[in-house]
């Protein structure tokens, strides 16, 4: 019984700290260009803006 209560422990311990690290991956973070520059996927940085 105390076998099982130390793991139960363990076990909600542990919990928010997984739970946590699951929620870090597969997110995309915007990414904010200043005035008169956009950016460019290919490069990973912001271009000057060309008028067509």
């Amino acid at each position: 019984m105390q076998k099982k209560l130390t793991l139960a422990v363990i076990a909600l311990m542990l919990a928010p700290g997984l739970a946590s690290a699951m929620c870090s991956r597969d997110h995309e973070q915007a990414m904010t260009c200043a005035e008169g520059t956009t950016y460019d996927a290919e490069t990973s940085s912001c271009v000057p803006q060309t008028t067509s």
